[in-house]
């Protein structure tokens, strides 16, 4: 028999994170970098410091989202909830807000509020200002605009004292570097929104030939959450992006060969093995069940009771309320009969009335509603005491005649029984609870079976949701191309695969694969995975931080800011290239002032003639 594999989602709420308490290592002697890996799913934050009391790990990772409620009508401001403050984003999905347009931030205001968040939560003591140097990962190839948008951020807001940038997949090679490693390589890095193919030479990124892809792990949700929804429309609100997204961290694959694991997939056994079976959460009392008579009149009673209570109250209330407009007329009356017209001509002006006879008016409806109201609320106290529910309702008495019936008319009647059997009404009873003829918990069962290698594999085949782009082999081999046969000797000896897209099952073996195809006859290649594809690059940038502390390659400072522009940057072993803004060539100026004097000299021979 087939083993049963059904898997229920975890559905995990993200719990807030907590306002740590930094070390005192962090401080003394000097404040140590803050490395902070800025992702685009999620955002990763701790500090760089040698000392063993400081973990070497992000104490904080949170999803790179914010929320922005608009309030509440009664006067309560709007609250804003960055990353795991959200709890969960399906509720909220409709007022997410990312500051990233791909993998490059944009929005700079959220990113703003995503940087608050990580200082208030590591415990950044300092006021007025974030004096410890920062580390930050960036896009591969980074638009300068970007790029200063980012510094002018850091330097003018939170007066930093100096910052680097560098590439995150760049920073997880350096960390995953072994000994026996080449410093040459290509990097394969595949994330929450692209996928980069990035050649490595003499240990600097050749920036010349990087390609990007424009599809990861966000359009594979996408994706299989489309197809889910079509194959299964009545549980359409209940595949949602977050489900989706925990598929593909844990029952997706890479296959090897997809059109051969299709094949497969087509054979009923393979099919039962390997199937896997999602449950959807639901509720074991069926929706057409009928409740017994006895609970909807239990239902109605408590009802009605409630809504006595409320106009009973809404009654007591506008009862207090007149009757304090009435004392208070009464009171200006009193100043009518003492005889103090100055006073209560006044009075007649701050209530907006003109003579003695609209106050008597209005004191006597005053009074009149008063009265009402008084009656309405003993008439509803004493409705509420006499109980008047009866749940057996009264038959009349339809047989005048009694007894003197004779026994030839009750069989008479009897025969013509049977022809108005279907217009009788039938007695209300009690009925019980209907039991279902199917299985009610497989009904809401998710069977995932191709789409368990359709999602992984657009990143091979992007034409699968209609992308016209390369995939990875074709990019991959392209970029190759690029170079001399002995550079590409030296590449594919050490290809690198990194990020949270590239941690499927079979990723590794299909890119051994895709490499043997196009690798001339019995050449040499490595592909190597990383450790911690996710929080390698993390690791890296610290590993880089405390290497170069007290160094200043790498280092922007706030003097380089103002006299460079916020587009800077200082190049290193993990960074992108600079390129520096090119303005356009004025023209000389000495073309200029020949120009006036052509003009004087076309001029003399009309003033001559």
């Amino acid at each position: 028999a087939a083993p049963t594999r059904v898997f229920a989602f975890r559905d995990a709420r993200w719990a807030p994170d907590p306002v740590l308490a930094p070390s005192a290592a962090v401080r003394s002697p000097h404040p140590v970098p803050l490395v902070i890996d800025n992702g685009s799913f999620q955002t990763r934050a701790g500090w760089a410091c040698p000392d063993p009391a400081v973990p070497a790990e992000p104490l904080l990772r949170f999803r790179s989202l914010a929320a922005r409620s608009r309030g509440a009508r009664g006067g309560a401001g709007a609250e804003t909830q960055v990353g795991n403050d959200l709890g969960s984003p399906e509720p909220l999905r409709w007022l997410l807000r990312s500051p990233f347009d791909r993998n490059v931030p944009v929005q700079l205001e959220l990113q703003e509020l995503l940087l608050d968040h990580v200082f208030q939560r590591l415990g950044v003591s300092s006021q007025g200002c974030v004096d410890h140097p920062i580390v930050l990962t960036e896009a591969v190839c980074n638009p300068l605009y970007s790029r200063q948008m980012m510094s002018e951020l850091l330097f003018e807001c939170y007066q930093v004292p100096k910052v680097s940038y560098g590439v995150d997949s760049l920073y997880s090679f350096y960390h995953n570097r072994r000994q026996s490693w080449p410093c040459s390589g290509l990097v394969i890095a595949s994330g929450y929104q692209c996928t980069h193919i990035l050649p490595v030479l003499e240990g600097r990124l050749d920036a010349k030939h990087c390609k990007r892809i424009n599809l990861g792990g966000c359009q594979a949700a996408v994706y299989l959450q489309r197809l889910l929804q079509l194959k299964y429309p009545g549980h359409f609100a209940a595949i949602t992006l977050s489900r989706m997204e925990e598929i593909l961290h844990e029952h997706s694959y890479v296959a090897e060969d997809y059109t051969e694991e299709l094949q497969k997939w087509r054979c009923p056994e393979y099919y039962e093995n390997n199937v896997h079976k999602m449950q959807l959460p639901f509720s074991n009392k069926l929706l057409g069940s009928t409740v017994a008579s006895e609970e909807k009149q239990e239902k109605r009673q408590q009802q009605l009771r409630r809504l006595q209570e409320l106009n009973a109250r809404r009654r007591e209330e506008k009862l207090q309320l007149d009757q304090e407009r009435l004392d208070r007329l009464l009171c200006v009356q009193e100043l009518l009969e003492d005889g103090q017209m100055d006073q209560f001509h006044k009075a007649l002006v701050e209530l907006n009335m003109d003579s003695a006879e609209e106050l008597q008016s209005y004191i006597n409806k005053l009074s009149l509603s008063i009265e009402q109201t008084k009656q309405k609320i003993l008439q509803s106290e004493v409705n509420i005491e006499v109980d008047v529910v009866d749940s057996k309702p009264e038959t009349p008495d339809l047989d005048p005649l009694g007894s003197e019936q004779s026994l030839e008319d009750v069989e008479s009647i009897n025969e013509f029984e049977p022809l108005f059997a279907e217009e009788q009404p039938e007695v209300e009873k009690p009925v019980a609870t209907v039991q279902p003829v199917f299985n009610l918990a497989e009904y809401h069962q998710l069977f995932l079976g191709t789409e368990r290698i359709r999602a992984p594999e657009i990143v091979f085949q992007p034409s699968l949701i209609g992308e016209d782009q390369a995939g990875i082999a074709e990019t991959m081999q392209y970029v190759l191309e690029r170079y001399s046969k002995e550079q590409q000797a030296i590449l594919v000896q050490n290809v690198f695969l990194t990020g949270g897209n590239t941690m499927y099952p079979g990723l590794k073996a299909r890119i051994q694969k895709e490499l043997l195809e196009m690798r001339p006859f019995q050449s040499s290649f490595q592909v190597h995975l990383a450790s911690s594809p996710v929080l390698d690059a993390w690791y890296g940038a610290r590993d880089w931080a405390v290497e170069y502390t007290s160094r200043e390659e790498g280092w922007i400072t706030r003097k380089d800011y103002e006299e460079k522009g916020g587009e800077y940057l200082k190049e290193h072993c993990a960074s992108n290239v600079y390129v520096p803004i090119r303005l356009p060539k004025q023209a000389p100026r000495a073309a200029e002032a020949s120009a006036p004097s052509r003009a004087s000299g076309t001029g003399n021979p009309s003033e001559q003639a």
